[in-house]
């Protein structure tokens, strides 16, 4: 990433950030350079899966008016914006886009972030153009493609429903990465040396924090823009419009075993990339 370009101003949205316990994360490393990552979040607070869905369809092009946010009021910012309060600085759609400009599978979306922005400045930066892969009810997936090779990176998120008998109690969250190109070859080896180089590990130690920030602020403005989704001229966001109290629980996750499921599955694949099955329908 150029190190000219210029992170937006924080946003003090008076949010509390989740920690990293409370989500299930684990990175598994291969002895190619290859490596994947498995994370689960438990979602609450009014967040339902057909709103993740229309973010993910709609964010890159979202615009939001921001009320008694300090040094944004008034101002109209991309939803972006919102999603994280200090790593996030643009995201955009490109190529062939659905109705209204969303997300469809076979668009590219160009990620402009840093990891840890607050504590690393620019060290573990993104400013690359995924293709998108999936896009549904229940997930999301998008990655790179090399030609002769396939897939070299890979990051999918599914979501569902949860209910204590007919009530909903929440989101069950999952997301699947893998980095490096599958196989033993001197080829994969060396494209898996290039990539981890920028995105290995380590990156993914810091993209930990990062993401269970990012997924945690759906609690604290997905329901109010949601209810708002089709307003002519945008959605307004105002810190509070959907109350957090800090009494209710931080589970890492609904179903523990299905992490430990997850994971297991990658310690013992061939390709992670037929594990993770980018292009098809839900495994949750």
């Amino acid at each position: 990433m150029r190190r000219n370009l210029s992170m937006p101003a924080p946003r003090e949205f008076g949010w509390p950030l989740k920690p990293t316990d409370s989500s299930s994360f684990a990175i598994h490393e291969r002895p190619n350079g290859q490596f994947c990552v498995v994370l689960n979040h438990a979602l609450l607070r009014g967040v339902r899966a057909e709103m993740i869905h229309w973010w993910f369809q709609s964010f890159a092009g979202l615009k939001v008016r921001l009320e008694g946010v300090p040094g944004y009021e008034g101002k109209s910012v991309p939803g972006y914006l919102l999603w994280h309060p200090v790593d996030h600085l643009s995201a955009a759609l490109l190529g062939r886009l659905g109705p209204g400009g969303t997300a469809v599978p076979g668009c590219k979306i160009h990620i402009r972030e840093a990891m840890q922005y607050d504590v690393y400045g620019w060290k573990y930066p993104v400013d690359t153009a995924l293709e998108v892969f999936y896009v549904a009810g229940d997930g999301w997936a998008m990655g790179k493609v090399l030609p002769f090779l396939g897939p070299v990176m890979v990051l999918r998120i599914h979501f569902k429903d949860v209910f204590d008998g007919d009530q909903h109690i929440g989101v069950h969250y999952h997301y699947e990465v893998v980095i490096g190109a599958s196989g033993n070859g001197p080829v994969s080896r060396f494209v898996n040396k290039r990539l981890t180089a920028s995105f290995g590990p380590e990156f993914f130690s810091a993209w930990h924090r990062h993401n269970v920030i990012e997924v945690g602020t759906f609690e604290n403005f997905l329901p109010a823009l949601f209810s708002q989704r089709g307003v002519s001229d945008g959605p307004t966001y105002r810190p509070h419009m959907n109350p957090v109290t800090s009494a209710e629980p931080q589970p890492a996750g609904f179903d523990k075993s299905f992490f430990e499921r997850r994971l297991a599955a990658y310690r013992d694949s061939p390709d992670p990339f037929v594990t993770q099955a980018f292009r098809s329908t839900s495994f949750l």
